[in-house]
């Protein structure tokens, strides 16, 4: 069958790689209008065969992607780790890269049974107060008041979609976005490895479950003002400290050496938070002065705690795992070979993606999904199918 190219393809693709439409002019030796022309569907006006695969050389996608319609997805805004510091370039590269990433969450689904989303609905008199927030969510999930010993493997117990990677952006270290894909909500959440720091992940991944908890997920952050996005990013900043280190039992403790940053060593072993973190938790509960904070900032910046702190160069990174232990549990038992995910991500979800963009969005090795030999199934057997047949037969 003739197929369309897709104009909002291009624009989309463009967008992820970081180009503007000079840029992509200026490769294909064409004027801006043109792009223009190719990206606006309702011209009609397709690339070149020759110009066609200059695109897909300069943007790294299979033709495929540039002529498929993708299935329906509901998109919410995205929220970065430091919104303010982060561009609106730079944002905009990572919308797709986190909502590609959703897609493949739903592609995988199909064989493979992961937790279902588990966040509870905060009453909106709550929502105006993070650490009423904190606690309710503390609640629901049976938290108590002990130190959360690892947010990621927490979040992914819980349905949320993480992958880490690298993005090439120092100022980036977390991003989130909601999304819907027929029918069904899903929260889905990359993390930035270009600082490789446990302490500093465990907050970058509370921050962003501050933003689900209390933040519209469609509401237009385009017309926010500057003050609107540093309330937004105080209130994400102010829910991970208040869930990482419960108020009244980080108090208990804090209080018995407030002053002493030795102290905090000790503290930060137990609570698995950042020294800087728990030094401005104290400040912000009351446990030390103003003067007493300050001198205690001082004295961070002269250690160089800034940069890296105790402990940092001892705690292993907590990498998310769910997807990525998914795949290889569908190719290493045989029931996918790297190739059939690729396929079956193009013809039933319309996301054609080289190899190698998959391996990235899902942190894999790179040649982890490569098909060394030809598959002997024309069709994928899902897991759920084949647990539900093993099941059936033991209680037989």
């Amino acid at each position: 069958m003739e197929r369309n190219f897709n104009g909002a393809r291009l624009k989309e693709g463009r967008i992820y790689r970081g180009y503007t439409i000079s840029d992509i002019a200026a490769e294909l030796g064409v004027t801006k209008q043109m792009i223009s022309k190719y990206e606006n569907e309702n011209n009609n006006v397709a690339p070149t065969f020759e110009a066609l695969l200059q695109l897909t050389r300069i943007l790294n996608f299979p033709k495929e992607y540039f002529y498929e319609e993708p299935i329906p997805i509901k998109t919410g805004n995205t929220y970065f780790r430091s919104l303010l510091t982060t561009g609106k370039k730079e944002r905009e590269m990572q919308f797709d890269r986190v909502k590609y990433l959703t897609i493949i969450r739903a592609m995988l689904e199909e064989y493979v049974d992961f937790p279902e989303l588990d966040v509870p609905e905060i009453p909106d008199k709550y929502l105006d107060d993070v650490e009423k927030a904190a606690n309710k969510l503390r609640e629901y999930w049976n938290l108590g008041d002990k130190p959360i010993k690892n947010m990621v493997y927490l979040l992914e117990s819980k349905g949320f979609a993480i992958t880490s990677m690298t993005l090439g952006k120092k100022n980036i270290d977390a991003f989130g976005s909601h999304h819907e894909v027929n029918g069904k909500q899903y929260y889905s959440i990359v993390l930035g490895n270009e600082k490789r720091s446990f302490y500093r992940r465990q907050f970058d991944v509370a921050h962003e479950l501050g933003h689900k908890v209390l933040h519209d997920p469609y509401m237009d952050i385009n017309d926010l003002s500057k003050e609107e996005f540093k309330q937004i990013e105080q209130e994400a900043n102010d829910f991970a400290a208040a869930l990482l280190l419960p108020k009244d039992a980080f108090l208990r403790e804090v209080s018995i050496h407030p002053n002493d940053l030795s102290y905090y060593v000790l503290l930060k072993k137990r609570w698995n938070v950042s020294i800087g973190a728990m030094v401005m938790r104290a400040y912000k509960l009351g446990a030390i002065t103003d003067g007493t904070y300050q001198y205690m900032q001082r004295q961070i910046s002269q250690k160089g705690w800034r940069k890296s702190e105790p402990l940092d160069d001892i705690k292993e990174v907590n990498d998310p795992v769910s997807m990525k232990q998914a795949v290889e549990l569908l190719i290493e038992n045989d029931y996918a070979t790297g190739e059939e995910l690729v396929q079956k991500l193009s013809q039933h979800y319309g996301l054609s993606l080289n190899r190698e963009e998959i391996e990235d969005l899902l942190g894999l090795d790179r040649g982890y999904l490569r098909t060394e030999d030809t598959p002997v199934l024309d069709n994928i057997v899902s897991l759920k199918d084949r647990y539900e047949a093993r099941n059936k037969n033991n209680m037989g």
